[in-house]
C-alpha cells in the first residue's frame, strides 16, 4: 500500500507540473489558447529513472560484494533498505518494497500515464489505438528481454529490464481488453473484473485481515489436498488459491450489489 502511495503521488506530480510547463510554453509559442498534452518530459523523466537506477546497481559498488552484483543481500537497493530503512522489513534486512527500488516502480506508473493518454485522446482512432498499444508492448517485451542480458527481471528490487517487461505484457493485454470490450462490444464476461474493480483497494485490505486462504483450506484441505498433490505437486495449493479468489470475486458482487464503493 506505501509503495502504491509513493508511486501515485510520484507520477502524480510529475504527471501535474511537467505537462503543465510545457504546455504553457507551447501555448505561448503558438499564441493559442490551448494544446495537445505534451509529454516530452515525462519521457525524459521515465528514461532517466530507468537508465538512472541501472547506472546505481550497475556502478556503485556495495560494501563487501563490490559493483553490479544483483543477488538478494548483494545489490546496493538491498543494502540501502539494510542501513536506512526504518522498522518491519519483509525480508529480514531488506524490503521488496524498499527505498531506492520507488524510482523505477514510479516509472512503472509514468508509463501507464502514457496509455491513459493514449486511450483518453479522441484524435486517434479506436482501431489505431489497438495497433499503438500492441507496438508499444512488443517493443517493451523485447526490450526488457534485451536488458535482461545484463541487467536481469528481478521482482523484488524493481530491476529495469522488469519494468519494461511487464509493462510490455500490461499494453499487450490492455491492447485485446479494449479492442474486446470498448471497440465489440463484448461485455459480459468481465462483469467479474469491474466487481474487483470497483472495489480493489477494499478487496486488498479484505484478503489479509480475513485469511481467505485460510478459509479455502476449509473446503480444499484434507484428502482433497493429498490427492490433487499426489497427482501433480502445486495441484492442491493451487486449487486452495482458486477458491480463495473466487471468495474475493463473491464479496465485491456483493458489494456492487449494494453500490457500497470504497474510495481513498
Amino acid at each position: 500500500m506505501q509503495r502504491l502511495a509513493l508511486c501515485y503521488c510520484g507520477a502524480g506530480l510529475a504527471f501535474v507540473w511537467l505537462t503543465q510547463r510545457e504546455g504553457s510554453a507551447a501555448r505561448a509559442a503558438s499564441g493559442e489558447g490551448s494544446a495537445a498534452t505534451p509529454t516530452r518530459g515525462l519521457l525524459v523523466l521515465t528514461a532517466s529513472l530507468l537508465v538512472g537506477y541501472w547506472a546505481m546497481l550497475t556502478f556503485i559498488p556495495v560494501p563487501g560484494f563490490g559493483a553490479g552484483d544483483f543477488a538478494e543481500g548483494h545489490n546496493l537497493t538491498n543494502w540501502l533498505d539494510k542501513m536506512y530503512l526504518p522498522f518491519r522489513k519483509w525480508d529480514g534486512d531488506h524490503d521488496p518494497e524498499g527505498l531506492l527500488s520507488t524510482l523505477p516502480a514510479i516509472a512503472s506508473s509514468l508509463l501507464g500515464v502514457f496509455a491513459g493518454l493514449l486511450l483518453r485522446d479522441p484524435s486517434v482512432a479506436p482501431a489505431r489505438k489497438v495497433r499503438l498499444l500492441v507496438a508499444w508492448g512488443c517493443a517493451g517485451v523485447v526490450a526488457g528481454l534485451l536488458w535482461n542480458l545484463q541487467f536481469p527481471i528481478i521482482k523484488k528490487i524493481w530491476t529495469s529490464s522488469f519494468v519494461l517487461f511487464t509493462a510490455g505484457l500490461s499494453s499487450l493485454l490492455m491492447a485485446l481488453f479494449y479492442y474486446l470490450i470498448d471497440i465489440k462490444n463484448h461485455r459480459n464476461w468481465c462483469r467479474p473484473f469491474i466487481w474487483i474493480g470497483m472495489n480493489s483497494i477494499t478487496i486488498y485490505l479484505i484478503a489479509r485481515c480475513v485469511k481467505l486462504e485460510e478459509i479455502a483450506k476449509c473446503f480444499t484441505g484434507g484428502e482433497i489436498h493429498s490427492g490433487l498433490e499426489n497427482i501433480r505437486p502445486g495441484l492442491g495449493n493451487l486449487l486452495t488459491a482458486l477458491l480463495a479468489l473466487f471468495f474475493s470475486f463473491l464479496i465485491c458482487r456483493f458489494l456492487y450489489q449494494l453500490k457500497i464503493f470504497l474510495r481513498v
